[in-house]
């Protein structure tokens, strides 16, 4: 099996947290690899040129990491170790591990007081996503955690984003698309146009159930079903928790799988504010001088007493 068939294979294998529009456009490319077609020199120049864009943004975005704020990039396709997907994905694609590894280590800077989240994400893989949002629930206690979408935050990317202190979305922004979607591709009537007979042996009961050979039956379908289901439970749970509302009102409100634009999202309470990347820098920046004055005060007056005494 050569590298693309790998790169099917993990796609339809994948429950995704991920725009329709990306998820779609993905699928197109590997339908075309499916069939050891390739892609053509303009997509391949394209997905090249792209990447070169996210570098420099990402090296632009950690150039900014002063005054005691660890800006840490979240852009592109989320993926739990940012692979194979990254192949067709045209943006990139951004690895949980790696990012929660820069978590991390921001953390464990004294030089770093805040860390802000800077996100342009379609969203991406479910795998993974849950743990990192809960590490940046649980960095909170330790560090002011400030997300902004900048200017997409969909899906895994709202998801991850709803964990941090503060969400804000810059006044062109969308947020939202708060779903779970997978995909299966029934490749049957194609091969069999080929004169293609494919013979699946295997050992299990449900082992080559969802297949791409032959027609999804019921069994198949209700399980993947129940898989998206309970990825979408553990979504909303987890927003409900990060911005402070019921449950009810992520399944029945903001938006129920669209993405809103920044002043819809905000009456919705998907997000604290509207506001510019510069914008929240600068609040930041504020918050910072306030908390630290008073603790410079009582240092002052501790020192104080020492030298009356």
């Amino acid at each position: 099996m050569n590298h693309h068939h790998l790169l099917v294979a993990e796609f339809l294998a994948t429950p995704w947290a991920l725009m329709p529009e990306r998820l779609n456009a993905v699928a197109a490319v590997l339908a075309r690899w499916s069939q050891d077609v390739p892609a053509g020199e303009d997509v391949l120049a394209s997905i090249a040129a792209d990447r070169s864009v996210r570098e420099a943004r990402r090296q632009a975005a950690t150039a900014v990491s002063s005054g005691g704020i660890a800006v840490l990039p979240l852009y592109g396709v989320v993926t739990q170790r940012g692979n194979m997907v990254d192949d067709v994905s045209g943006p990139g694609s951004v690895s949980t591990q790696q990012f929660a590894s820069a978590l991390r280590q921001a953390l464990a800077d004294d030089t770093v007081g805040q860390i802000l989240i800077d996100i342009d994400s379609p969203g991406g893989s479910v795998y993974g996503v849950s743990e990192l949002a809960d590490e940046i629930l649980s960095a909170r206690a330790q560090k002011p955690v400030v997300a902004i979408a900048n200017s997409l935050a969909a899906s895994a990317a709202y998801w991850i984003g709803c964990s941090a202190s503060e969400f804000y979305v810059t006044p062109s922004g969308e947020v939202g698309s708060i779903g779970v979607w997978q995909v299966h591709v029934d490749q049957s009537q194609a091969l069999a146009a080929e004169g293609i007979a494919p013979t699946l042996i295997s050992a299990g009961k449900y082992k080559v159930e969802g297949n791409p050979y032959q027609p999804l039956d019921g069994d198949a379908r209700a399980f993947m079903q129940s898989r998206v289901d309970d990825y979408y439970a553990t979504f909303i749970k987890a927003v409900a928790r990060g911005r402070g509302v019921p449950i009810g009102q992520v399944r029945e409100g903001m938006g129920q799988g669209r993405v809103l634009g920044a002043d819809a999202a905000l009456v919705e309470g998907m997000v604290d504010g509207v506001a510019t990347f510069d914008d929240v820098v600068r609040k930041m920046r504020r918050d910072a001088k306030v908390s630290v004055t008073p603790r410079a005060s009582r240092l002052a007056s501790a020192r104080n007493a020492l030298a009356i005494a």
